[in-house]
């Protein structure tokens, strides 16, 4: 079935400013898209939080899958390494047909960065949400022995876990990021993994599309300026969207918003769409919908 009113999504409008994006929207077509999309899930969660997203790329036309990744989800018991996470997102694009958009928040996004850096071949163009944050930032430190002193807990943190998702969700989002589990011990061996890794780099090594998307609270966005200069760097066509009002958690704060963003881009980077081969131009800024 068509996707229906808040989930419009104008064809691709790339410009080198930040572009805002609001939360409503209005009405769409069936959007279909020859290219599919691969969405990477968060830290400590799993595939099922990306259902709406889903539900919305499907009656859209575009077709979409979720991975989970190793010590997550329903391969929770298997051990998190940066290489096998990136493997799982390599065998994602592979049941796809070999070449993807890849969506990825969080750790999803820097996942989907490193992938994209080692299989240009694989990539379409990429949505990077919440991960403007370099992995060597001075506060990994803090991080690291914050998550140690949950993870040793009896319970693994598991009551600040709920606590925050009754406290910061709304019953659809709690609903479909509670289905797939939680990882509750899995954030230190992130945080030891992706230490190595080089973010700035690898975002400049690749040449498809890039969307940074962020909301507009994200404590994330530190590295934001430093990010888009990355991606210009390799020649990249770049697009930042800044979603007002939204925090870390855009894609629940801001669902139709953020659902969008990855239809645009779908659209772009489709070998049929006009808007598959953008300029970097500067253009005057301009809202993706004229809402506010």
């Amino acid at each position: 079935m068509p996707v229906r009113g808040p989930f419009a999504c104008p064809a691709g409008r790339w410009q080198s400013g930040e572009t805002p994006c609001s939360d409503r929207g209005e009405g769409v077509g069936r959007m279909a898209s020859g290219v599919p999309v691969l969405l990477v899930h968060g830290a400590r969660t799993s595939r099922t939080m990306w259902r709406r997203q889903l539900q919305v790329l499907d009656g859209a036309g575009v077709t979409a899958v979720a991975v989970d990744l190793p010590g997550h989800g329903g391969r929770i018991d298997e051990p998190f390494t940066l290489d096998g996470s990136v493997d799982a997102i390599h065998d994602g694009v592979d049941g796809l047909g070999g070449r993807a958009l890849v969506v990825g928040l969080s750790l999803g996004g820097y996942l989907a960065i490193e992938h994209r850096a080692r299989y240009p071949e694989q990539s379409a163009g990429l949505v990077a949400a919440s991960c403007c944050t370099p992995p060597q930032s001075p506060l990994r430190g803090l991080w690291q022995s914050a998550s140690h002193a949950l993870e040793s807990r009896p319970d693994h943190g598991a009551w600040l876990n709920d606590w925050l998702t009754a406290h910061t969700l709304d019953d659809a989002a709690a609903a479909d990021i509670t289905a797939g589990g939680y990882a509750l011990t899995v954030m230190t061996d992130v945080l030891r993994e992706l230490a190595p890794s080089d973010t700035l780099s690898a975002l400049a090594r690749g040449t498809s599309p890039v969307w940074l998307v962020n909301g507009r609270w994200d404590h994330f966005r530190g590295g934001e300026r430093r990010m888009v200069a990355a991606a210009r760097s390799g020649g990249a066509p770049l697009r930042l969207v800044v979603v007002p009002g939204a925090r870390h958690t855009v894609s629940f704060d801001a669902p139709v918003a953020f659902a969008r963003v990855v239809l645009e881009a779908a659209a772009a980077v489709s070998p049929t769409s006009r808007a598959a081969a953008p300029t970097l131009a500067p253009r005057p800024r301009e809202p993706l919908s004229s809402a506010r």
